[in-house]
């Protein structure tokens, strides 16, 4: 990785600002699920273990530059202690800042001790915050001497927080979690053991389009499902009943077909499809096979059984595997068997390595209980497509070269 790491930091005695993305779903005040708090532990605990004052800073929600009660970070400072116990002597070694810049947050900041943590109040308080406003950032910068980012999933917007910062700061560096993400999908990119199948899906090709051209020029083979394998059945010029169309994208699927066959990229299509008579659990279902067309009162909800079959011999030949969006409507059950076998063909390839992200594929692999046996679970939705588009994040690119 060409920027510096928290590994290249001296940190002993230092105010460490890092900024953490503990966007987590909150239910009257309850935290209903901490996995990005997890994520971020790593580096929380590689500071504190440095004797760094440690200061955290994220967004929750979107409260529009305002103080919004629920969206507060406060419920978080329980989770926190709870967590960190193990690092400290003591679990009242998390305090809260009821804000984020200001005299309160100096003052608490310029207080803490090595080996202490401090939490901010939501950034996005402060409409400043998404508006890049210079200001804003340098009031930020003033509570540390080194700013570390380990947001990977806030990368790709230049914020304050993540970008403004870097400008009145020594030292920027990437967290743990930011250099995991960093050199997992930058392999995937510029040097992936070989063969590389990539699987994407997902309803629409508009969101993806950008990440499917770019890894036509990476990728050995593409593998295609979920509603948007529809737009390119349309573009081969099969009839797909009432199944999901983006008409004003069928000639960027041509073209990518058309640049597939090019390359020599094995840019494979759902054969066969679970068509339903409704988008609902208690649908009535069949199987349909063959590239005429479907039934005209029917969609397509699912891959059906030859493409699980033909989708799965790809995947067992692989030596990197990226998947990034689910092969039908999982959410109903009638529709989940096809992304729940994705997910488990995934996970049984022990030779390859396997990056998933995107929310839904994510969802999935935890659903199948095969979470332990991916190499790598990217925890940035937006920023995980932008980067795998070949996008420069802004985010990453303010940090301090090496």
């Amino acid at each position: 990785m060409p920027k510096l790491s928290i590994r290249d930091l001296e940190l002993a005695n230092k105010r460490v600002l890092i900024r953490v993305d503990f966007n987590v779903p909150l239910k009257d005040g309850v935290i209903t699920d901490d996995t990005r708090i997890r994520e971020t532990l790593p580096t929380i605990e590689y500071a504190l273990r440095h004797k760094a004052k440690v200061i955290l800073c994220s967004h929750l929600g979107r409260p529009k530059g305002k103080p919004v009660e629920s969206m507060s970070l406060r419920p978080l400072v329980a989770r926190l202690r709870l967590l960190l116990d193990h690092v400290y002597s003591s679990s009242e070694n998390v305090a809260f800042s009821p804000d984020c810049v200001g005299e309160i947050a100096m003052e608490m900041s310029s207080q803490l001790e090595s080996g202490q943590t401090l939490l901010l109040e939501n950034l996005r308080f402060h409409k400043e915050e998404e508006s890049n406003d210079p200001e804003f950032a340098a009031k930020l910068a003033a509570l540390c001497d080194v700013y570390v980012n380990d947001a990977f999933g806030s990368a790709h917007r230049a914020h304050a927080s993540t970008e403004g910062i870097t400008h009145f700061v020594s030292q920027s560096a990437a967290g743990l979690l930011m250099e995991k993400e960093l050199n997992f999908l930058g392999k995937v990119l510029t040097e992936p053991d070989r063969p590389f199948v990539a699987i994407i899906g997902g309803s629409k090709i508009s969101g993806k389009i950008d990440v499917i051209d770019n890894l036509l020029d990476k990728a050995d083979t593409l593998l295609i499902g979920g509603g948007m394998a529809y737009t390119f059945l349309n573009a081969q010029g099969q009839s797909t009943g009432k199944s999901l169309i983006e008409a004003d994208k069928v000639d960027v699927a041509k073209a990518a077909l058309a640049k597939a066959k090019a390359k020599g990229v094995n840019l494979l299509l759902p054969v066969d499809h679970i068509l339903a008579d409704k988008f609902a659990a208690d649908a009535k279902t069949q199987i349909f096979s063959g590239d005429g067309p479907f039934p005209s009162e029917l969609m397509a909800l699912d891959i059906g059984p030859a493409t699980i079959d033909i989708f799965a011999k790809e995947i067992a030949g692989a030596r990197t595997i990226l998947w990034n969006g689910p092969m039908g409507v999982f959410e109903l059950a009638p529709f989940a068997h096809g992304t729940n076998a994705i997910a488990e063909f995934v996970a049984a390839n022990d030779d390859a390595t396997s990056i998933v992200g995107g929310g839904d594929s994510v969802a999935a692999v935890h659903q199948a209980g095969v979470t332990a046996r991916i190499t790598h679970i990217s925890t940035g939705g937006g920023a995980s497509l932008e980067f795998l588009e070949g996008k420069t994040l802004p985010g990453v690119a303010a940090l301090t070269d090496k």
